[in-house]
């Protein structure tokens, strides 16, 4: 206890002593006077003892404060000074009015006073309004800036060691992956096993070669599966080198009839070992469901592509055909009805393969409906022959009326998409679980995934592809009439540009049932057939048209000028049939205020790779996209993911 406490204290208990020393003198009066005085006596003789110790207490009570103060003052000064953390004061106007030595001590400058703090740290954008925290990086060391606004106070505290401890821990987390040769059935068709051993040999070497150089185990799985066991780290390698595994595997290969090509599925990032496996597999899918030859990769929520700059190799058995169609056959028959649609503002392709699923589901005396709303104008003479049939056309019915008619036990049948978003209605896959998918674009990170049965083949030219293939095995006795085999075949030649692109074997095949089914060639060219004011309005885009990489056509549409969809996906076609260009991109505002733009490849550049970077979609030879703005910001964002491209993988295959 401090010594002038222990006075106080002391000086409690005289005051208590002279007032009973007082009390005793007046009791004693009336019997001992010379006691009395006594007391009395003795009692101012305390009362000056305790003035003088109350004085003396005072006295070192105010010096003990005053060398306290001093001694708080003098250290207070000198912690500021050696805080293992900075302090900035600044100003309204976000200048520096005053810093602590360690501010400067990490700028390696005697003063800061007068800087903007945004000159400071440069990887500040604006000065918080409100508290919070940043991260900086000075140097090679890493900083957290604390934000108080009112007091207009800034902490900067070095993080560098935490920092690298949970970038190393996210570095250190574990990555799985799958690899797949996707087409080696179709490779090894032909073969004897000897030929076929050896070309399995020089694959795996290479895929063995790849793992060891970046340190990543490798299991195989089965003959055309592989495991693979890293970490996140490793993986943001793989993603800089753009999976080069993908070319090295296709060029080795590319003196045989088919080169082989390799599907990779990659995930990071997931909570439990268990939904990181399915996160690799489903990734798989994704990029198998896009054709293959390419690696997709999620970490997290991310979902990125590498590759793709091949076509789909086209199946050569029908088994999954056959398969698919027996399923399909199971599911109309289980169904109380079948409500078929297809993406908004549907094409050639997307009509006429819902008109073969409800020839399907008509053969088994289910009720089915197409829901369509709002006519594309390119399949207005489509339209207009369904109408002619008055049974056919009252199997189309509005988005209200398939709502109306959808129950839980409704089997809904999606065509040309798989992604909900582009539905007219997407509260229809909501209404029921039996929900079929049928379509033949490269998968996209959006999908159904609630679809009980998925056919998804994007070596098809097109959906009607699909369904007629399925058609032939759904049912022993299948005939369709005039109308139905014209719509199925106007949509194949729709999306093959009249037998020119993405056909196959199959696809001919395809057409000849049809043609076989009654399928008017003549009624066809009818329905694409355009107008002088259209082809007019086609060579105004088209005299618009500027070279890039000297391969690559780019057509700007006047801004202000509207046009159908339609039109600026013909000016796409036609400016790819110009010698010399081997991609085209149209840019056009819709008549809606939409910005469309269609891009068009005879297979040298992945035009759906661009057109995803850009929120769209599509094919590798046909994609294309709609965004909000003006065609001038619309052309600049092109612009700029062809460089990005070019300088990372190039352009061209």
């Amino acid at each position: 206890m401090p010594k002038f406490l222990i006075k106080r204290w002391h000086g409690k208990h005289q005051l208590a002593a002279i007032a009973g020393l007082l009390l005793l003198s007046i009791a004693f009066i009336p019997y001992e006077w010379l006691l009395a005085l006594a007391g009395f006596l003795l009692t101012i003789a305390v009362a000056v003892y305790t003035f003088i110790a109350e004085r003396s207490f005072r006295k070192e009570l105010y010096q003990h404060l005053g060398n306290l103060s001093y001694r708080v003052k003098k250290s207070g000064g000198s912690i500021i000074h050696e805080l293992p953390f900075g302090i900035i004061l600044y100003n309204e106007e976000h200048a520096i009015e005053w810093h602590n030595p360690y501010i400067a001590d990490i700028m390696e400058r005697e003063s800061l006073v007068g800087m903007q703090l945004a000159e400071l740290f440069p990887t500040m954008q604006q000065v918080k309004e409100q508290e919070g925290t940043m991260e900086a990086a000075i140097g090679s060391h890493m900083y957290q800036l604390i934000f108080k606004p009112k007091e207009r106070i800034l902490y900067v505290r070095n993080i560098t060691e935490l920092w690298q401890l949970g970038h190393k821990y996210e570095d250190e987390k574990l990555s799985l992956g799958v690899v797949m040769i996707d087409n080696l059935e179709e490779v090894t068709q032909g073969l004897d096993d000897q030929q076929r051993s050896s070309l399995l040999s020089k694959v795996t070497a290479a895929i063995t070669e790849w793992a060891g150089k970046y340190e990543i185990y490798l299991k195989r799985l089965t003959s055309d599966r592989f495991m693979l066991i890293t970490d996140q780290k490793t993986l943001r390698v793989l993603e800089q080198s753009r999976f080069v595994i993908l070319d090295e595997v296709r060029e080795l290969t590319a003196d045989g009839r088919i080169a082989v090509t390799l599907s990779i599925g990659f995930a990071a990032g997931a909570d439990h070992i268990i939904e990181l496996g399915s996160w690799a597999h489903r990734s798989l899918d994704i990029a198998l469901g896009r054709g293959g030859d390419q690696a997709a990769v999620k970490v997290g929520k991310r979902q990125t592509f590498y590759g793709g700059k091949s076509n789909a190799v086209e199946k050569r058995t029908r088994v999954r055909a056959r398969v698919v169609a027996h399923a399909l056959r199971d599911l109309i028959r289980e169904s109380h009805n079948v409500i078929i649609m297809g993406h908004k503002i549907p094409d050639m392709d997307a009509v006429g393969a819902a008109i073969g699923v409800l020839k399907a589901a008509q053969l088994f005396g289910k009720e089915a409906y197409i829901m369509i709303e709002g006519v594309n104008p390119s399949i207005e003479k489509m339209m207009e022959m369904i109408r002619e049939d008055e049974k056919l056309s009252q199997r189309f019915i509005t988005p209200e009326q398939a709502l109306a008619l959808t129950v839980p036990q409704t089997l809904a049948v999606v065509v040309d998409t798989h992604k909900a978003s582009l539905l007219k209605e997407p509260k229809l896959i909501t209404g029921t679980e039996r929900i079929v998918v049928i379509d033949h674009h490269r998968r996209g990170e959006e999908f159904i995934n609630q679809a009980m049965l998925i056919y998804m083949e994007p070596y098809a030219s097109s959906t009607c592809e699909l369904v007629t293939e399925l058609l032939q095995y759904i049912h022993d006795r299948i005939s369709l009439d005039v109308r139905e085999a014209t719509c199925l075949l106007a949509g194949i030649t729709v999306d093959t540009k009249s037998f020119s692109l993405r056909t196959g074997a199959r696809t001919f095949e395809a057409a000849s049932f049809l043609r076989r089914n009654g399928a008017d060639t003549m009624l066809i060219q009818r329905m694409l057939q355009e107008n002088l004011a259209g082809y007019v309005s086609k060579a105004e885009i088209i005299k618009h048209a500027e070279l890039y990489y000297d391969h690559i056509a780019i057509a700007v549409v006047e801004p202000g000028r509207r046009n159908s969809q339609l039109l600026i996906a013909q000016s796409a076609d036609a400016l790819l049939n110009m010698q010399g260009i081997l991609a085209s991109f149209v840019i056009g505002e819709r008549q809606d205020g939409l910005i469309a733009v269609s891009a068009r490849s005879l297979g040298h550049m992945n035009v759906q790779v661009v057109m995803e970077r850009m929120g769209g979609g599509g094919h590798l030879t046909n994609a294309a996209v709609q965004l909000e703005g003006t065609v001038e910001d619309t052309a600049e964002k092109l612009k700029a993911i062809l460089a990005q491209i070019e300088s990372e993988e190039g352009l061209f295959e």
